[in-house]
């Protein structure tokens, strides 16, 4: 069974950092592609960042480039996103998800975490 489970979350005042991390189980992590997904609240899900399953390469939304890195470490079955210079619109839950494909860099999410809030106020 897939288990992907958040950690990291919680309460930041604005321009400070925060690091999430997602702890991975049941499958072969590196064989996925993952990603970050967030949702504000009121709002719809917003693709966030996504990783290749070697992690050589990363992409993101425009609104966090330069100010969130994701990275992944195969070894340890572990994905983590490093969110700098946070503004109060980063203020979501975050959720931490795996491409349905193996081997594929794009494509649906097939299985995602429980979430894990992150606010940013002062």
């Amino acid at each position: 069974e897939v288990q992907l489970v958040e950690s990291g979350g919680g309460l930041v005042q604005p321009g400070g950092s925060q690091r999430l991390s997602c702890a991975a189980s049941g499958f072969t992590f590196s064989y996925y592609a993952m990603g970050w997904v967030r949702q504000a609240p009121g709002k719809g899900l917003e693709w966030v960042s996504q990783i290749n399953s070697g992690g050589g390469n990363t992409y993101y939304v425009d609104s966090v480039k330069g100010r969130f890195t994701i990275s992944r470490d195969n070894a340890k079955n572990t994905l983590s996103l490093q969110m700098n210079s946070l503004k109060p619109d980063d203020t979501a839950v975050y959720y931490c998800a795996k491409l349905t494909d193996v081997g594929a860099t794009w494509g649906p999410f097939g299985s995602w975490g429980q979430g894990t809030q992150v606010t940013v106020s002062s």
